[in-house]
């Protein structure tokens, strides 16, 4: 227990080192040379409890370097260390004591350490059995991590074992967070929880968590968007492309998924690259119209069919995109039923985003693709200052063919 009257002696070993006291830094300004006082903190500072050999400090200190006196050495880094601490204004105590070979940081001087508050709110939440707390201990514990253990110091064999040991902690902790927050229904805080984690455990595939969260929330297009910025990330600032987890996860989302509004070629590149059918044409999810699409480039290289695909969207009496969301909902669905009822049964129909639709018209021409245009505006835009804007393009003579 530490002396009453003192204050606590703050440490940040994660994303981060730093030694804090009375609103002091004691280690800003730390100067290359002086890197044995870091060593010397960071070891006895984490160590508190079960405390430091002067073997393992001298070898961390030292690197087994061929000194002609090792222990004057330690002795002398260590009585430089209370000469500094002074200076900040710690009490003139025995900050390092000494018991049987073992270095401990004195116990006068209570420590607060974000590594050791990270695990003591980890061991609280994996003892919880009342969900709700549970989940609050889990949330606590995952924000208090902020980074990598001592991130500079990785070269260091006790360090990279305690990071890794921390970070084997973190995965479960967002795991299990993520796991009872999808389970309460809580997306908003598993959002959250995905950034968190991605910032400051990267390359882990973190953002699954957002983007399943985003979906889950109906927020299909910032989904889309969240997936294309993450592959842009990865494949520009990391060299790598979006792990096989993520892109299970986006297919595996498809049925849910609104894709952004674009270019009938955009969306044709991205073709080239199970739902029900009611009556006329057949109603299906984006990866499996991207399937049929797929499929049936194929089979056309037999020849003898004609394929059109069809984009349709719904626009105002200017021909402007709608931005109502409450009118764009009812409209969205009224097209589908028009466009269903307008198509035959080999038709494939997809919904592409909100107010629009893909088709995909096979073994017919032109000229039908007009005819078909006529049926779906008689049954849609009866009564209504709307329309239906389309666009055709022939899979044969689809981009990059």
């Amino acid at each position: 227990m530490g002396n009453p009257g003192y204050g606590a002696l703050y440490v940040q070993t994660l994303g981060g080192f730093s030694i804090s006291w009375e609103g002091k830094t004691i280690t800003a300004g730390v100067k290359s040379r002086e890197s044995q006082f870091i060593y010397l903190m960071q070891l006895l500072l984490h160590c508190r409890e079960e405390g430091v050999s002067r073997e393992r400090l001298e070898e961390t200190l030292f690197e087994n370097r061929d000194l002609g006196d090792i222990r004057h050495a330690l002795r002398t880094v260590i009585y430089n260390a209370k000469k500094r601490l002074r200076t900040f204004g710690l009490p003139d105590i025995n900050y390092f004591e000494q018991r049987d070979g073992i270095y401990y940081w004195t116990s006068e001087i209570p420590v607060v350490e974000d590594a050791a508050e990270f695990e003591r709110l980890y061991r609280e939440a994996e003892a919880e059995e009342e969900p709700e707390g549970r989940t609050g201990r889990y949330l606590d514990a995952c924000y208090r991590y902020t980074g990598e253990f001592l991130p500079s110091c990785t070269g260091i064999l006790w360090v990279a074992q305690e990071a890794r040991r921390y970070r084997e902690m973190f995965c479960g902790c967002v795991e299990n967070t993520a796991r009872l927050l999808k389970q309460s229904g809580d997306f908003l805080q598993m959002e959250e929880l995905g950034i968190h984690a991605a910032k400051n455990s990267p390359l882990l595939n973190w953002e699954t968590v957002t983007m399943e969260a985003l979906v889950s929330l109906g927020r299909y297009r910032d989904a889309r968007k969240f997936y294309d910025d993450t592959a842009e990330m990865y494949l520009h600032e990391q060299g790598l492309r979006p792990s096989a987890q993520m892109m299970d996860l986006l297919h595996r989302l498809g049925d849910q998924m609104e894709h952004q509004h674009g270019a009938l070629d955009d969306i044709q590149r991205r073709l080239s690259g199970s739902g029900e059918s009611g009556p006329g044409g057949y109603l299906c999810t984006y990866p499996v119209f991207q399937g049929v699409y797929r499929m049936v480039e194929r089979m056309m290289e037999r020849g003898g069919q004609s394929v059109y695909l069809m984009l349709c969207m719904v626009v105002d009496g200017k021909g402007n995109f709608l931005e109502d969301d409450e009118v764009l909902d009812e409209l969205t669905g009224r097209l589908g039923d028009a466009i269903l009822n307008s198509v035959r049964r080999s038709d494939a129909v997809s919904k592409y985003g909100r107010g629009e639709y893909l088709v995909l018209l096979v073994n017919t021409t032109r000229e039908d693709c007009d005819i078909i245009q006529e049926r779906i505006n008689r049954r849609f835009t009866a009564g209504r200052r709307t329309g239906v804007q389309y666009y055709v393009n022939s899979v044969f003579c689809s981009p990059g063919r």
